[in-house]
């Protein structure tokens, strides 16, 4: 049987305040942090009937890598469709595209097929599928005896869903990915009572998901400094940006989820260093 171990949760202090850190970045070293929690259920799922795990999304996508890791370790194919994939990428290949073809993916540039064969298992982009509900109690599981209110960023807002679902403490979020709107549809096409959707906050610039931002990448480094913790460059920017602006709204000591991603850092700190001549960490 394979089994993800618990993470720890570790006391920091930034801006001179004090967080919990739950640590799910140091999860398994197969798996982008809480891609282990989504996809723990298919970790000791019978594949004898599939030969070939579908998927699609973005060239550098945490979850296509993650997914390339899961079919590896059930001996199955992986098949990954994009949109576009950009030539810099093609002629120099890097962080999680790089680490997925080496694992065997392998990617089409190309609409997504309509019809599937019964061989092929599709699993959702980003992990947002109801499967997801099994490795994500198992991390509500380790949190209810922390009193504390807890937060992370999101994307399609499965992890924060199925943990609000679970806990009895309060749950905050937000939308990187889309707007408040385009997470509230997520929220609901995988659980229509909304007693169990996470509060969503949000900030008054619009920032767009994939963007280079200047302060995103000056948090990045100010926690780094502070903290010693290598945060994803692309959703915790937003994430402790947000979670200070709001801290008023927290009752309780906060709980920041530190969801991993870090295989990503690599293409996002060259695309930084690119674009900002004074990026040269």
């Amino acid at each position: 049987m394979i089994e993800i171990k618990k993470s720890p949760v570790q006391k920091i202090i930034f801006r001179d305040k004090n967080y919990l850190i739950k640590r799910d970045d140091l999860l398994d070293s197969r798996f982008s942090g809480n891609k282990a929690r989504k996809l723990h259920y298919f970790l000791n799922y019978d594949f004898n009937n599939f030969t070939k795990i579908i998927s699609h999304g973005s060239a550098q996508s945490n979850a296509m890598y993650s997914l390339s890791e899961l079919a590896k370790i059930k001996g199955v194919g992986f098949e990954y469709y994009v949109d576009h994939i950009a030539e810099y990428l093609k002629q120099n290949p890097h962080g999680n595209y790089k680490h997925a073809l080496e694992n065997g993916m392998k990617i089409q540039e190309k609409h997504f097929p309509k019809n599937l064969k019964d061989e092929e298992l599709f699993i959702p982009e980003g992990g947002h599928f109801v499967e997801a509900e099994f490795g994500l109690k198992i991390l509500a599981d380790e949190l209810k005896e922390i009193d504390a209110d807890i937060f992370l960023p999101s994307g399609t807002g499965t992890t924060a869903l199925f943990l609000q679902k679970h806990l009895k403490q309060k749950v905050y979020t937000c939308a990187c990915v889309g707007d408040e709107t385009y997470l509230k549809k997520q929220f609901l096409e995988l659980e229509s009572d909304e007693k169990y959707h996470p509060s969503i906050l949000t900030l008054d610039k619009k920032y767009h998901f994939g963007k280079l931002y200047r302060e995103f990448f000056e948090i990045w480094i100010e926690l780094k400094n502070e903290t010693k913790i290598e945060f994803d460059l692309l959703y915790d920017p937003q994430g402790w940006m947000t979670l200070l602006k709001h801290q008023s709204k927290f009752k309780k000591e906060i709980l920041y989820i530190h969801q991993g991603g870090l295989i990503g850092n690599e293409s996002m700190l060259l695309r930084y260093k690119r674009k900002f001549s004074e990026v040269n960490r």
